[in-house]
């Protein structure tokens, strides 16, 4: 392919050429670190081009055309060439090209090992180099160079003139990166984050240029830019076809600090968390917190934490105008759950983000044995508050009943927070995603504040006595109250199960049905049997539970359900997402609107109905050509929680516009309305 494309370019630089001397235009020689070596020792040879100006040759990675310098050694019997090290290239235009290579005199280094039975005498090296050397027009030449080595015990070790060439050499060789990089893919717009706090403070490089190693990955041609996160420096490239399947971007970062000094550093990037320039990363601890706070804060009030409200308001009205203390104490275990839950959360993402999994806020519901779960625990609170069992014993005490009361007070506060995973709220999708891209402390302290905001309402009026004024005095009527409110826990569950449903296949939702059945069965049993035949009651139970987790275990395994195709969503037609659908859409000029969403997402439900489903805004994507493309995270998919990360977000829902020319898409606010779309439209 090598000598096709060196005759390719020759054939076409035919007429130029006839214009070009015909003396090389690179002069090739080897150098040694040393005068002699030792056997069984190691030592270096550069291989020099002094290319003549004007021209240049190629790194190993040519760019959009060229071919890289190639070396064929001709050594001695057990000798030893290594790989070229490449010093850092430079960025060299030409039309509408762009190529990577060298100018002026470029040293490849090789290290060789010589045999540990070579004889002391005077060894000869020698290397066919081939390259191709371009101006206006490209010229393939190739330069035989020889290298007499003196083979000696007693080598002595390189003259201070020798060793600082090298050294001076060694230093434009790219370094391995003190620092994790990580890059996010959203269409053909690619960030790239050096995750060193030191670079975005006094540290900061007054230049940065990326080389990818390997073709295809970026667009060689499109313009660079970098700026500053808080935790580092963040460089946007163009995504070339092959970076949207690849599972990492390699090549080289050179970093050029103010006193002009430069720093060129290997890249080795994962896909992962990159904030944007001016936008998450930028938020600042502070101010993360606070949106933290307000994001749960509000976040009582969403659709997906009603069910569980109904819990707190029974536990509220039973304990208006009797005992404060103890009420007190129920506020403060109530938000001791809550805070620790989502600390505890806060601390799982962590963990499995530093273990290289691209996780964010309600991953847990991509996971159907956890779906299934919630599905049995909304069954059997619903059957709670139906009367069909009681968990806490009767006429054992007021000690007793005290703890049990406590007791619940803490596990309601860990249950709201587990149902609270399927909504965003505003605020928090800004808060979560600065955290997930700094330490894990600040990680941890976003999470807490979260948690305190949530927490907030049910410590106020457990700790300030006026508020309880509000509420109705215990009667009768929390009784009939209490089977009303079981409604929304069935409701809670059905959902879930609709959820499994779209998650794993006949087999997983048939074990998971029969799970709940398992469990109901148990749960009346118990209940019919508490107060006489208790052994009984007791055995039946205890084989019913043991037969919902039987039935639970095959939801673990089952098969996943077979991924959707196009199809219709908010009574307009839609695809799936993808990375390349959406750069061939914004290629062809026509607009694109992206739709992030999950099956367990009650906010992104709401959405869809409350807005995106209107007849004005239908008419709109109509009138306006505009694609709808539905990024469903319900199962876990990496291009998805890409595009997540790669706007600041740790969760769904994210709806994105790209406008036709635009090289940023418009983001939309988490929860919609129609006039909101319709401004973002442009209608």
């Amino acid at each position: 392919m090598r000598l096709i494309l060196l005759a390719l370019l020759a054939l076409f630089a035919v007429p130029a050429a006839a214009q070009v001397d015909q003396l090389p235009k690179v002069h090739v020689r080897l150098i040694s670190d040393r005068d002699a070596v030792r056997p069984g020792g190691t030592f270096t040879v550069a291989v020099e081009q002094d290319i003549r100006p004007g021209w240049h040759t190629y790194w190993s990675n040519p760019g959009d055309a060229g071919a890289a310098t190639e070396v064929h050694w001709h050594l001695p019997p057990g000798w030893k060439a290594g790989a070229i090290a490449w010093p850092y290239p430079q960025r060299l235009p030409v039309g509408p090209l762009m190529d990577y290579g060298y100018e002026g005199r470029v040293w490849l280094l090789v290290d060789m090992t010589v045999p540990a039975d070579a004889p002391p005498a005077e060894a000869k090296l020698s290397a066919l180099v081939q390259y191709l050397v371009c101006r206006e027009v490209c010229i393939p030449e190739e330069a035989d160079a020889e290298l007499p080595v003196v083979v000696d015990p007693a080598a002595a070790p390189p003259d201070s003139v020798s060793a600082g060439e090298f050294a001076a050499a060694r230093a434009k060789v790219p370094a391995p990166s003190p620092w994790p990089m990580r890059f996010a893919l959203n269409g053909d717009a690619a960030r790239l984050l050096v995750q060193a706090p030191a670079l975005a403070g006094r540290a900061k490089p007054v230049d940065a240029q990326f080389f990818p190693a390997h073709a295809y990955f970026v667009k060689n041609a499109a313009p660079q830019d970098f700026g500053f996160a808080a935790d580092g420096l963040v460089m946007r490239l163009t995504a070339g076809p092959k970076l949207a399947k690849a599972g990492a971007l390699d090549g080289v970062i050179v970093l050029i600090s103010a006193d002009r000094s430069v720093q060129a550093l290997e890249v080795h990037a994962r896909p992962g968390a990159v904030p944007d320039m001016g936008s998450a990363g930028d938020l600042g601890l502070w101010l993360a917190l606070l949106f933290a706070f307000l994001g749960g804060l509000i976040l009582n009030i969403m659709p997906c934490v009603l069910p569980v409200l109904a819990m707190k308001a029974l536990a509220l009205a039973g304990h208006a105008g009797a005992d404060r203390h103890h009420a007190r104490q129920e506020s403060f275990l109530y938000s001791a759950g809550a805070v620790l839950s989502f600390i505890a959360f806060g601390l799982l993402v962590v963990i499995l983000r530093a273990g290289g999994a691209a996780v964010g806020w309600g991953f847990q519901l991509q996971e159907p044995l956890v779906v299934a779960a919630l599905a049995l625990l909304m069954f059997g609170v619903g059957l709670n508050l139906s009367g069909v069992f009681e968990i806490q014993a009767i006429a054992t005490g007021d000690v007793l009943a005290r703890r049990g009361g406590l007791a619940g007070a803490f596990f309601t506060g860990v249950l709201a927070v587990a149902v609270a995973a399927p909504c965003t709220a505003p605020f928090m999708a800004a808060a979560i995603g600065y955290g997930f891209t700094q330490s894990p402390v600040a990680a941890l302290a976003v999470f807490t504040m979260l948690g305190f905001g949530f927490a907030l309402p049910f410590l106020l009026l457990g700790v300030w006595p006026a508020l309880n004024r509000v509420l109705p005095k215990p009667g009768a009527w929390m009784k009939r109250l209490k089977q009303v409110l079981a409604i929304p826990m069935y409701g809670a569950a059905a959902w879930l199960v609709w959820v499994l449903a779209q998650q794993v296949d006949r087999g997983g939702l048939i074990a998971a049905v029969a799970a709940m059945t398992a469990l109901g069965a148990a749960l009346t049993v118990w209940g019919a049997t508490r107060m006489r035949r208790r052994a009984v009651g007791t055995t039946l139970a205890l084989a019913g539970l043991a037969a919902a987790v039987f039935a639970l275990s095959f939801v673990a395994t089952a098969r996943t359900a077979a991924p959707a195709a196009a199809t219709t969503t908010a009574g307009m037609k839609s695809e799936p997402y993808a990375p390349e659908r959406l750069e061939a859409l914004r290629k062809a000029g026509r607009p694109v609107f992206v739709d992030a969403t999950a099956s367990w997402c009650i906010t992104c439900l709401v959405n869809e109905e409350a807005a995106l489903s209107r007849p004005a805004v239908r008419a709109a994507f109509a009138r306006k050509n505009i694609a709808l493309l539905v990024a469903d995270w319900t199962n876990r998919n990496a291009e998805i929680t890409a595009l997540l990360e790669a706007h600041g977000r740790s969760g769904v829902p994210l709806y994105l516009y790209y406008a036709p020319g635009a090289d940023e898409p418009k983001v939309l606010p988490q929860i919609l309305t129609e006039g909101e779309v319709l401004k973002a439209l442009g209608s």
